[in-house]
């Protein structure tokens, strides 16, 4: 198994509309065959602690079988799609996979 989860820091500019369209845009990851289990979602209203970063917009975790799932992922027509057209909408990405 693979866990690939991705944090999203998006633009202070980037609407309410366009957040909304980013939002479908990482739910769409979902779809992509290699994608066992996906869960996207933002900050949770928990008590905030020092060892807590809610600094990011949308977070998303894609469980994938295995490596190769992740590759095949990372070059799905839904993902180069995403990349392409949401790109511009962050500042920055941070992601971390674990086995």
């Amino acid at each position: 198994m693979l866990v690939h989860t991705v944090y999203f820091w998006l633009k202070p500019e980037i609407t309410a509309a366009q957040r909304a369209e980013f939002r479908k845009g990482v739910e769409s990851l979902g779809k992509i065959k290699a994608v066992a289990h996906c869960f996207v979602g933002s900050p949770a209203k928990t008590t905030k602690r020092p060892i807590i970063d809610d600094s990011y917009s949308v977070a998303l975790t894609v469980v994938c079988k295995d490596v190769a799932g992740h590759d095949a992922y990372q070059v799905d027509p839904i993902h180069l799609k995403f990349v392409e057209t949401f790109k511009t909408y962050w500042n920055k990405v941070q992601i971390y996979d674990a086995e």
